[in-house]
């Protein structure tokens, strides 16, 4: 899988640990480019694309879809995301074009984009409501928000990773992350151990840099187990937007407002907020749209 996107998936010490690592350059470079994003909304978007190809892979379903959603009072304006279990993960950011000064530590200030609110995560398992749990945002680091859910949301003892590197010409020079989670029972001595990786642990984007795969990432992390690894899966930014699903939309405005558009004689255009695509309706188009609504 040399340069594509993709996820690991494993499990240690028996089976006590099961664990996530993630290489997602290509598909945070391909937001990027969509949404023209500056370099801490790439960073950020890129962070909670990555955690939804991890979490994406923990679904079951064919039809399962994971959304996250960062609602906060910061500039970036939220962040949504959404994942299934095939790797096909999109998102976009509220305010594309946030520029912040850097941080104390000179990095790019993503917790100062995101500033305040809550995670929202909503499980859609074609049950007749989907699964939602939401917290306070704990830092807008995203990745100790994700860990703070877990643990709080679902009690489930967990540690993630993510980073993002940026080019001096703002293109994506790395993106990854990795997710570990404790199962039930798990013994003291394995916490203990797993405690004292996750300190020792490089940043995720240096473990990249020095050319770790989402494979070597995780045994770094799981360091002293023995990993069981499970599985590879390719993941990539995917929209199943197209013009037949924009038609449904209009048609579900109404006849009237679809009236009130022919009449001003004017072509209407329609974005796709997860990938930016553009889709043009003139007013004969419209009119048959209207045809449509009419049968």
């Amino acid at each position: 899988m040399n340069g594509q996107d993709y996820v690991v998936r494993g499990t240690a010490a028996g089976g006590q640990i099961r664990g996530f690592a993630a290489a997602t350059k290509n598909l945070t470079e391909y937001a990027r480019q969509a949404h023209n994003t500056s370099p801490v909304a790439t960073a950020a978007l890129g962070r909670l694309l990555t955690a939804g190809a991890m979490m994406g892979n923990m679904l079951k379903g064919e039809k399962d879809i994971l959304t996250l959603q960062i609602q906060s009072q910061g500039p970036l304006q939220g962040i949504t995301v959404t994942a299934d279990s095939h790797g096909n993960v999109k998102g976009y950011v509220g305010n594309p074009n946030v520029c912040i000064p850097a941080n104390a530590k000179g990095k790019l200030d993503v917790a100062g984009a995101v500033g305040n609110g809550f995670l929202r995560v909503i499980k859609d398992m074609g049950l007749k409501e989907p699964y939602l749990g939401q917290v306070e945002l704990s830092s807008g680091e995203i990745a100790e928000d994700l860990t703070y859910y877990f643990a709080v949301s679902e009690q489930v003892p967990s540690s993630v990773g993510l980073g993002v590197l940026m080019n001096r010409d703002n293109t994506v020079r790395q993106a990854g992350g990795f997710l570990i989670q404790l199962m039930p029972d798990t013994q003291e001595k394995v916490i203990e151990r797993l405690e004292k990786n996750i300190r020792a642990l490089k940043p995720v984007t240096t473990m990249l840099d020095e050319g770790l795969t989402p494979r070597q990432m995780l045994e770094t992390v799981l360091e002293g187990f023995e990993v069981e690894l499970l599985e590879s899966s390719l993941c990539r930014f995917f929209c199943n937007c197209d013009r037949k699903r924009v038609e449904k939309a209009l048609i579900s405005v109404g006849k009237k407002e679809i009236q009130d558009m022919i009449q001003e004689g004017k072509d209407i255009e329609l974005n796709c907020h997860f990938c930016s695509s553009h889709y043009v309706f003139t007013p004969d188009d419209l009119k048959e749209l209207l045809r449509q609504c009419g049968q």
